[in-house]
């Protein structure tokens, strides 16, 4: 498994504190569930001996066997496919579809069998599969690697959404994600996979089937603030606080809000947030149209509308297909375009 960790340390209840990427704390994510549950199989292109497109199955095959730990064709919807038959008969299947712009062919499987087979077998079948989805920009690859489909997943009764932003969450939310008995789309934002930062690996909270004691659906805050909140998840986050850094060199304070979870949404906490800071920019990735910027603004307008200072504002790719290469910095959400954002609404 990938290694090459440093700057390890304990923290609270003795759990161990382990400076890591985020390619690193999915892979010991992998490894803790491969551990824990024989019945957890990962499977996918390349997953086996190579290791991952991004290394992050790096080592799992060598310490699991290839019974456990296998490569697949070429072929989203029959690996999907698979993972739905192996769900049904007592295994824990954790598939890769190896790009987000790989995963339109296993649509009609994710929807129409993995989403809906627990409601159509009235309870008697599960379905604890859980997609993992290399997603979103930033890395400036080829078209059909770089997507945004968090709404069109989000949108699908049965299913859960989660989209970490960091490599503490990625792996205490995979985690969460396995353990549950429902299919879960677990997205990781591809250009925060080198992204490093202190995990909890180990103690009694990282032994939870939760996040520190959050329920599945719980967003957090990144960061505090009270002139208005940005709400955000996976790699807009880190450009939020970007934001919100350069915000506070004017004397403008802004909370930074993770949504982590998109389906379910922490209604509550996002209610809260913006209640307090009467002002709200949700920030995401994909095309404006329909995105699920649309749902978080309505959720905020339908719960806090008295409290509101200003309309919801919201900074979202471009209507146009997602643009491969050179073009992706002018269509992703850029820092100026949010405090332009922010500045609008702080006229109000």
């Amino acid at each position: 498994m990938t290694e090459a960790l440093v700057g390890e340390g304990r923290g609270a209840n003795g759990a161990a504190l382990v400076e890591m990427t985020m390619q690193q704390a999915i892979n010991r994510a992998l490894d803790t569930a491969l551990r824990e549950d024989p019945a957890t199989l990962v499977f996918g292109e390349d997953v086996g001996r190579l290791g991952g497109v991004f290394r992050v199955t790096d080592g799992l095959q060598a310490a699991y066997g290839q019974n456990r730990v296998f490569d697949t064709p070429l072929a989203e919807s029959g690996i999907v496919g698979l993972a739905v038959g192996l769900a049904m008969n007592g295994w824990r299947p954790i598939p890769e579809l190896q790009f987000d712009g790989f995963a339109y062919p296993a649509v009609d499987q994710i929807v129409n069998q993995m989403a809906r087979m627990h409601y159509r077998s009235r309870g008697a079948a599960s379905m604890p599969i859980t997609v993992r989805l290399p997603s979103f920009g930033g890395i400036q690859a080829p078209e059909h690697h770089g997507e945004s489909l968090e709404a069109l997943f989000a949108h699908v009764p049965g299913l859960k959404v989660v989209a970490p932003s960091d490599p503490n969450d990625a792996y205490r939310l995979l985690l969460q994600s396995i353990r549950s008995d429902d299919p879960v789309i677990y997205m990781e934002p591809k250009a925060r996979y080198w992204d490093r930062r202190q995990v909890v690996l180990d103690g009694a909270r990282a032994q939870a089937a939760d996040t520190g004691g959050d329920p599945i659906g719980a967003s957090r805050i990144a960061r505090p603030g009270r002139h208005a909140t940005l709400v955000a998840w996976g790699a807009m986050v880190h450009r939020c606080l970007r934001v919100a850094e350069l915000a506070a060199e004017d004397g403008v304070d802004l909370e930074v809000l993770d949504l982590r979870w998109l389906k379910p949404i922490d209604t509550d906490g996002l209610a809260a947030s913006v209640s307090r800071t009467r002002r709200a920019v949700v920030v995401h990735e994909a095309p404006l149209t329909a995105g699920l910027g649309a749902e978080v603004s309505s959720l905020i307008t339908e719960r806090v509308f008295c409290d509101l200072a200003a309309p919801v504002q919201r900074v979202t790719g471009f209507d146009v297909p997602y643009p491969a290469g050179p073009l992706e910095p002018q269509y992703l959400p850029t820092i100026d375009r949010i405090l332009l954002a922010v500045q609008r609404t702080l006229e109000f």
